[in-house]
């Protein structure tokens, strides 16, 4: 074999890099259930919340209430593997709705290849982690929640105050740290 091999093109990029997240996350899973079991995986959820409420809060643009920058950030997450999502502003917050999630699609391409699967579904997992991101980063006062939907979910991020104010009409800022 002479020479280098040719360069990778932006989408084979884009594939091995899901690719290596997917075993790096697949491995960390793995290890932790085999490790610690259930108790572990509840403790790797809280952990990987709490560093990523932290980042969210140092990422946030000026401007932008910690709902709205939380919402965008899932539905990017779920843009890079592909999914069909949507998003609807509602009076009471934000409507996300992944109607063809990309990151089950992937998974089940990966185990129908014969990968070996720590989880069943993505999707308790996923539900749980992101449930718990919402509660160490939005605004006191917001709900959020998720409900399956064949290949899909539908996330609501809802305030009683509506989107964008609190009780006294002042912008939402986000929790402080934990």
């Amino acid at each position: 074999m002479t020479g280098e091999p040719p360069p990778l093109d932006p989408a084979e990029k884009v594939d091995l890099w899901r690719q290596r997240f997917f075993e790096a996350q697949a491995a960390a899973e793995e290890f932790i259930l085999g490790e610690h079991g259930e108790e572990g995986l509840a403790a790797w959820i809280q952990a990987n919340s709490r560093i990523t409420a932290t980042l969210l809060r140092a990422q946030r643009p000026a401007g932008v209430s910690a709902t709205d920058h939380f919402m965008t950030r899932l539905r990017r997450q779920l843009l890079l593997y592909d999914s069909t999502v949507t998003t609807e502003p509602q009076p009471s917050g934000t409507v996300l709705r992944n109607a063809d999630c990309g990151i089950l699609r992937y998974r089940k391409r990966a185990a129908r290849a014969g990968v070996v699967l720590t989880f069943s579904s993505p999707c308790p997992y996923c539900q749980e982690l992101n449930t718990a991101i919402a509660a160490r980063y939005l605004e006191p006062d917001v709900s959020v929640s998720c409900e399956q939907a064949g290949d899909g979910c539908t996330w609501r991020a809802e305030s009683p105050h509506g989107p964008g104010e609190d009780a006294a009409g002042s912008p939402h800022r986000g929790r402080g740290g934990d």
